[in-house]
């Protein structure tokens, strides 16, 4: 640590040679074999026993290095993709600007990436740097430079149960720091997708981004408006959902990420009622990951573009528009909008408007209409979605509580509410009338009150 400080301080470069790598045993890295998924054992070994090299890598790697049972486990090999595809049934070779395998072991994926080599130099790229196809192969100390941050640069071998690291990924992960591989200015040009992973690993591992690694990223942030819209919105749904969403974002403001990336924070992260909106959302969101419950996508952005749904559903009204119609015409401005900024799937798209479309059902507490809205298949999203309208002070929790109530209501008790909602104000300065003596209620009464209601509506509450 001195000596680095020193050599930091003196502007004397680091003497490590990047096509020898450092070797930790077991003893020294302290990886726990048993975090390791079986069929990454199983993949490694049938491509080392096939006379290939083949190591867990990347992602997979630093998480076993932080104690942490990875998600996905990506497989790094000298094999090429049609060898590697040959070694096993259920092997599929993808990918345009790099080809990978995917190998299926009963519901577990896992990547094969044959190791990459110094080629992008000569490989296509468009006007901005960034590189458009790139199916060149070489050595294993050539894949390491190649890879993003030195914390995603080391390999690990469960055979022998050695780690490879061939640009000081350990000493960083002991240090917590996040650190490009290479120039920075140019890594980001090459990929500026680089610049989201920077900001998600951060908040996602409470990380420091190493200084120099963070110096361009306001500089080259609009680099990433060249980048594919679907590959965005991928990078943007990991980041919300990587269960350090609100970090995530405030590290991309922080970053001066934001801008034109998520126009929307530009506006609703500095008006005090779209900010507590987004926050209340965005902490559900991460609630729900950490406790390993589903979260939908549609429910997120919903929430996300809620603000601007709102602003254009308000100017249409002022413009004499009837409120349904309204609704709708704003909810087409904002999805016409953000498809193309974002390559928002039809399915996300068609779960956000039913979402939209449900709020003003919520304000009409009369007849049959809460039990219609009840039966909707859609009423727990778009109920949950009003708690945080009510929550956030867009709405009086009176009409949260109401519908909260309710939702777990036997009929009867629904009924009753629905006659209270619908009651009168009493007027300023009015004696309020005694409610009149109830008579004992008949078997009549009880038979017509008891089975319709009940059982329709419990039935779609437990759901």
């Amino acid at each position: 640590m001195i000596k680095k400080f020193i050599r930091k301080i003196l502007g004397v470069k680091d003497e490590r040679d990047p096509t020898q790598p450092s070797i930790l045993g077991a003893e020294a890295h302290g990886i726990d074999l048993k975090l390791v998924s079986p069929n990454a054992i199983r993949l490694t070994q049938t491509l080392q026993e096939a006379g290939f090299k083949a190591f867990v890598v990347g992602g997979a790697v630093r998480d076993l290095l932080l104690g942490v049972k990875p998600k996905d486990f990506d497989i790094a090999t000298d094999a090429t993709p049609e060898q590697v595809k040959k070694l096993f049934r259920r092997a599929f070779i993808i990918g345009r600007r790099f080809q990978i395998v995917h190998v299926m072991f009963g519901q577990e994926l896992l990547e094969v990436t044959t190791f990459r080599g110094n080629g992008s130099n000569n490989a296509p790229k468009d006007e901005h740097g960034r590189v458009l196809r790139d199916n060149n192969f070489g050595p294993q100390h050539e894949d390491a430079a190649r890879r993003d941050f030195t914390i995603n640069a080391m390999y690990y071998d469960p055979a022998n149960q050695i780690v490879l690291d061939y640009h000081g990924g350990i000493a960083d992960i002991r240090e917590k720091i996040l650190r490009i591989i290479g120039v920075p200015e140019a890594r980001y040009r090459e990929d500026p997708v680089r610049m989201l992973r920077v900001v998600r690993f951060a908040a996602k591992l409470g990380f420091t981004i190493e200084p120099t690694t963070r110096a361009p990223i306001p500089v080259m942030a609009p680099l990433i408006d060249n980048v594919p819209a679907a590959r965005v919105f991928d990078e943007m749904l990991k980041l919300l959902l990587s269960g350090h969403a609100l970090a995530c974002l405030k590290e991309l403001r922080s970053a001066g990420l934001h801008h034109g990336l998520l126009p929307l924070l530009d506006v609703v992260l500095e008006q005090p009622i779209g900010m507590k909106f987004v926050t209340l959302a965005l902490e559900s969101t991460d609630s729900r990951v950490k406790a390993g419950k589903g979260v939908s996508p549609g429910f997120l952005f919903a929430s996300l573009l809620w603000h601007q749904v709102l602003e254009k559903w308000n100017a249409y009204r002022a413009a004499g528009e009837a409120p349904i119609p309204a609704l709708h015409l704003a909810a087409d401005a904002v999805l016409d909008t953000q498809t193309d900024n974002l390559a928002l799937q039809r399915r996300i798209a068609t779960d956000m408007r039913d979402i939209w479309a449900m709020q003003p059902r919520f304000e009409r507490r009369n007849g049959k209409a809460p039990h219609k809205l009840l039966e909707n298949p859609r009423f727990r999203a778009g109920y949950d979605f009003l708690l945080l309208r009510c929550e956030s002070g867009e709405l009086d929790m009176e009409l949260g509580e109401w519908w909260t109530a309710f939702y777990e209501a036997e009929a009867g008790e629904r009924e009753r509410l629905i006659t209270e909602a619908n009651r009168p104000a009493p007027v300023a300065g009015e004696k309020k009338k005694r409610a009149p003596r109830r008579a004992p209620r008949s078997r009549t009464a009880d038979a017509t009150n008891a089975p319709a209601g009940a059982g329709a509506g419990a039935g779609v509450a437990e759901e």
